[in-house]
């Protein structure tokens, strides 16, 4: 039997939901595959500029953002969570006017690289492209729910390159002294661009970490939605409670090279990629629910036109929006005046 986790939470969290709400995930999870791969093609096309992937971390992502209070928790996600940040909010045409850096786009007018989400209704915080510097911004935001008395809890989500950063201990440090309410999710797809885990770190497990800051530190398998929502939950309501922060570290795979940019061929071997393929997410769950009698091939067919109906809308409404005018290009920076 594969082992899930490398301890199990306490409680069955996964358990307590309701048919309707795991089908609803497994609709998430393939809303946000079908609309990734839409955004490769246009990439390919020539009409995308850059794309940066989720495929193969939508389990982990899905998990993370329904063990979230919606609009109510603050989430620093990063450039692979397209999956999490469709849960707390954003459409499908708005991630599509992200990756075309059209006018009205959510993240940023049309201004930013895509997939770097933000949105202040939902309280998704503006990353950064240099990689980490979220994990050291997240505690703040974090002691500032504590200030002020708020049960809110702060999620920040980065992969296992990023815990070379100087800024992924300073976070961890400084959110244990404190015992502030924030959650680490580490989603660790095993490269950090080309380069493999074994010559990024020198423990087994990211989770490993945890111990210099006296925080809890688990990993999950991130390929199943069940188990890592368990985790997520566990580690969510304990930074609700009072009880500080908790090192979470999702072992996933992307079966995808690590950008629009990016050539895989050239670190690792296609055997290698197809046999994480056989552990994909989508599959995986697919097979519990039928499992359980909550998926059949009717159920499995509308599921499919439904999200391919609306990643065809979303690639249509973007590539027919007009781009932002050059009159906007500074605006916030410098106030327009008459």
């Amino acid at each position: 039997m594969v082992k899930k986790y490398s301890k199990k939470p306490a409680r069955d969290y996964a358990a307590e939901l309701s048919p309707e709400t795991l089908i609803e995930m497994f609709r998430y999870m393939l809303l946000a595959r079908r609309l990734d791969e839409r955004m490769w093609m246009l990439n390919r096309q020539g009409k995308a500029p850059f794309h940066i992937s989720g495929i193969g971390h939508e389990a982990i992502q899905v998990a993370a953002a329904f063990s979230l209070r919606k609009d109510y928790d603050w989430v620093y996600p990063y450039y692979r969570d397209i999956a999490m940040v469709l849960v707390l909010g954003m459409t499908p045409r708005g991630l599509m006017l992200d990756l075309l850096g059209k006018a009205g786009a959510p993240s940023s007018g049309g201004r930013q690289m895509p997939e770097h989400f933000c949105s202040r209704e939902h309280k998704l915080v503006s990353i950064s492209s240099p990689v980490d510097t979220q994990v050291a911004q997240a505690p703040g935001t974090a002691y500032a729910s504590k200030m002020l008395g708020k049960d809110e809890v702060t999620l920040v989500c980065f992969g296992e390159g990023s815990t070379s950063q100087g800024s992924f201990h300073e976070g961890l440090n400084w959110a244990s002294i404190y015992k502030l309410p924030v959650v680490f999710l580490c989603q660790n797809n095993q490269y950090a661009i080309s380069v493999p885990q074994y010559k990024e770190m020198a423990v087994e497990n990211v989770a490993d970490r945890a111990v210099a800051y006296n925080m809890p530190g688990v990993w999950v398998d991130g390929n199943d939605v069940l188990a890592s929502y368990n985790v997520m939950m566990e580690a969510i309501e304990r930074a609700r409670n009072g009880g500080g922060p908790t090192l979470v570290e999702a072992k996933t795979y992307r079966p995808v090279p690590h950008s629009s940019d990016d050539d895989d061929r050239t670190y690792r071997s296609r055997e290698e990629v197809e046999a994480w393929k056989k552990k994909d997410p989508i599959l995986l769950f697919e097979k519990e629910l039928r499992k359980r009698g909550l998926m059949d091939d009717d159920l499995r067919e509308r599921l499919e036109a439904e999200v391919k109906a609306i990643v065809d809308d979303a690639t249509t409404y973007a590539l027919q929006a007009p781009y932002p005018s050059g009159e906007e290009a500074a605006y916030p920076v410098f106030e327009q005046t008459a």
